[in-house]
């Protein structure tokens, strides 16, 4: 999970004629003076990234104002990022063509919508991201949607104004099963999880997420739905905020490791990856200071010989995503082999009257 596109529109209007990717931009302006800027073509290769999924927000402030619009224009920019480098990146859309992306020894470059706002409580929306290249939809971000709870409603004092999913939520699951569109649980609600877990027929990642039981920030997975992850055959993909690895300013390399190592330890090995959530934070933990630092992190793991294997962390790096991917793709098959037919919009009108909406202005982990 990579925030870049949203940075590209903050410092560039996403003009990407000024936009110099394929330099060191920790030498450019304004990304040089920016805390949020840890991407560049260079540090990705450095780092020896293959796939990454591009976020495209719009801010929970765009809430049915011009978050479709806003949405759109990032999916824009990326597909217009992608082409710019023929060479280094292709757009990817399937579990196969990240291997085969991976064989030609380009950045396999996905699409992810980050916050359920952005469909405008729409199916059709929903269906035409879809279209457009998106594979997974984060289903809040730190803001209620009318259909479901996000992770702000967790905290002390706070009250849920669904408890979880509405009637329209678990519609959107359904629809994006169907589609083959992978369901993103990172910045929900616990109810919230458990509800998409409870109707989703495909297997669920959490994005960029970490362990509750090491820091128990609302952001985190408890225990408890860590081992429904394994029952669904989904993935927890750790996020790198210091706020969610010590729940503090600073955090290192070895807090991040100790997020993998619970996970594993609930979930198991086949239900662990890596979130990062680099560019959309302004603080990092030491050792793991942009995308060139990923083999740091697999030394790490490496160097406990007895808990972590090379096919461990192949899994941890890229495998298990894939395999989550397929299955989805998989449910597609067999629900599409059933006949089922796109949902009908039907928008209770509960779902769209009378609620209120949490706001968040931080860091858009």
């Amino acid at each position: 999970h990579n925030d870049l596109p949203w940075n590209i529109r903050k410092f560039l209007k996403n003009q990407l004629r000024e936009f110099r990717f394929g330099e060191d931009l920790r030498g450019i302006t304004p990304w040089s003076t920016s805390s949020w800027s840890h991407t560049d073509l260079r540090r990705l290769k450095e780092g020896m990234v293959s796939a990454q999924f591009w976020s495209a927000y719009a801010p929970c402030s765009s809430q049915h104002l011009d978050a479709v619009q806003l949405t759109l224009e990032q999916i824009d920019l990326i597909r217009r990022l992608v082409l710019l480098y023929p060479q280094h990146m292709s757009l990817v859309t399937t579990a196969d063509g990240i291997e085969e992306s991976h064989r030609k020894g380009k950045l396999a470059s996905l699409i992810g919508i980050e916050g359920g706002h952005s469909i405008g409580t729409s199916l059709a929306v929903l269906r035409m991201f879809y279209s457009l290249g998106a594979r997974y939809l984060t289903l809040t971000h730190t803001c209620n949607t009318p259909w479901a709870d996000c992770c702000k409603v967790d905290e002390p004092g706070q009250v849920p104004h669904i408890g979880g999913l509405s009637h329209f939520g678990t519609l959107v699951v359904s629809e994006m099963n169907r589609l083959g569109m992978i369901v993103d649980l990172s910045h929900v609600s616990v109810p919230t999880m458990l509800d998409a877990l409870a109707t989703s027929k495909a297997p669920i990642i959490f994005s960029h997420s970490s362990a509750h039981a090491i820091c128990n920030s609302s952001r985190n997975v408890p225990d408890h739905v860590l081992k429904r992850i394994a029952v669904n055959g989904g993935l927890v993909m750790v996020a790198f905020y210091p706020h969610f690895v010590s729940c503090g300013e600073k955090a290192t390399l070895k807090d991040v490791v100790a997020h993998i190592n619970h996970i594993r330890d609930v979930a198991g090995i086949d239900h662990v990856g890596l979130g990062a959530g680099f560019d959309g934070i302004n603080i990092v933990p030491q050792g793991l200071e942009d995308v060139s630092k990923y083999p740091y992190l697999f030394a790490e793991l490496l160097a406990d010989s007895d808990r972590w294997s090379e096919d461990d962390i192949a899994k941890l790096a890229g495998k298990n995503l894939i395999r989550v991917f397929r299955q989805v793709e998989q449910v597609r098959d067999h629900l599409e082999a059933q006949g089922m037919l796109p949902i009908d919009q039907a928008i209770p009108p509960e779902d769209i009257l009378g609620r209120s909406y949490c706001r968040y202005s931080g860091p858009r982990t």
